[in-house]
């Protein structure tokens, strides 16, 4: 994450923040202008200008209520390690001049903690728990640019789009689910534009690597206690067997080799294991008993393009079916054509979208696929499970 700062070392803050209001008043005004708004910023406003806000401030700011910002809390992984990155804040609070703010991947603020002076300033702009924090809401900003550019951003002064946060410096990193590469959120640190001090981006960089090291560890101990919790059940079924949570992560495996995840089970349906084959998932209080199917374990799976995407996977029982949008069905025929190789997340962003720019987006998508699919396909890496059969019926083109 190092490199996105938006100060040198031994910069005159008064006068760069002075210098910002130029340049800002210069490119609003079509004016030209003998220092650019770096490259990151020009981006930014352009998206905002194309949007058609108003950079003296009086875009109509977007806020939940109280009820929904709640659930949304409750529903959020990062609910796990929220109390544990506010308290590195809090502990300071008085006395650090900065909030520590953590959002949802819709940019809407959940958690806010840190100085009483800065929050109370933060209020008259908006900047509390359920506001909506996005470019198209709120114009430039570390939290809605960093979702936007999908990387970790700082802004200082009038590199803000809106002239009501040119008093504030930013600086928001993305946070991912250490598990699949989602998008859970961003974690923000915001203050007096002229206190920001170099160790503001190391400390988004901490928060953020401690918050995804607990999420691993929290998803561990799920694990662990699902494993205890059906022991009696381990210890008296016999065969080749997975032991999985209701995401499809494997918490204890016997008679086949070590997988992380296959897919999502569900009540009374079929689902494709590559080393088990067909299996009819069984519940238990707190996961899932995932096991051979009677018959064979060949597995097939025909991925038909000739009308709206469908993957239909064979094996000795009855067949499934399941609708797949057109990213996915692009994903599973990249991986197809790329053979048993497979593909780098750079690599598949290359074929999906042009460039290898967009691996964060690609590891997202894929972790969705697989939430279909499961083991059929592969990671580390993008690649198709080497014991299925795979047809790929595509469309006549005459």
């Amino acid at each position: 994450m190092t490199g996105f700062g938006a100060i040198a070392p031994g910069t005159d803050l008064s006068v760069h923040a002075r210098e910002l209001v130029r340049v800002h008043e210069a490119v609003l005004a079509g004016a030209p202008v003998r220092t650019r708004p770096r490259p990151l910023v020009s981006r930014s406003w352009e998206r905002v200008m194309g949007i058609g806000l108003d950079p003296d401030g009086h875009n109509v700011r977007r806020h939940l209520s109280a009820h929904e910002v709640e659930r949304r809390r409750r529903e959020s992984p990062l609910g796990a390690v929220a109390d544990e990155l506010l308290s590195v804040v809090s502990s300071v609070a008085d006395a650090s001049r900065f909030l520590m703010v953590l959002t949802d991947a819709d940019g809407v603020i959940l958690w806010r903690q840190g100085s009483s002076p800065v929050r109370r300033q933060a209020d008259l702009l908006g900047f509390v728990e359920g506001a909506t924090w996005t470019e198209p809401v709120v114009g430039t900003n570390a939290i809605g640019t960093a979702l936007a550019e999908a990387a970790p951003v700082q802004l200082f002064s009038a590199e803000h789009f809106e002239q009501t946060q040119h008093p504030w410096y930013c600086t928001a990193a993305p946070l991912h689910d250490p598990r699949t590469g989602e998008l859970l959120g961003i974690v923000d640190v915001s203050g007096p534009a002229l206190s920001l001090h170099p160790a503001v981006a190391a400390l988004v960089e901490t928060a953020v690597r401690l918050a995804e090291s607990q999420l691993w560890r929290h998803h561990e101990m799920r694990l662990e206690r699902l494993r205890r919790s059906a022991e009696h059940v381990l210890a008296t079924t016999p065969g080749p067997l997975l032991l999985v949570d209701d995401h499809g992560w494997v918490a204890h495996h016997s008679g086949i080799a070590v997988r992380r995840r296959i897919g999502a089970p569900q009540e009374d349906r079929a689902l494709a294991v590559p080393g088990l084959g067909m299996c009819l998932p069984e519940r238990l209080a707190d996961g899932w008993l995932v096991r051979p199917s009677a018959g064979e374990r060949p597995i097939r799976a025909v991925l038909d393009l000739t009308g709206a995407p469908v993957l239909e996977v064979r094996g000795p029982d009855e067949p499934w079916r399941t609708p797949l949008s057109r990213r996915h069905a692009d994903i599973l025929v990249h991986l197809w054509r790329s053979g048993p190789q497979g593909l780098s997340a750079g690599r598949l962003s290359a074929a999906l979208y042009g460039d290898g720019e967009h691996a964060v987006s690609v590891r997202a998508e894929v972790s969705r696929l697989r939430r279909v699919v499961g083991g059929l396909v592969e990671t580390n890496p993008y690649r198709l499970a080497a014991d299925v059969g795979w047809t790929v019926l595509e469309p006549a083109h005459g």
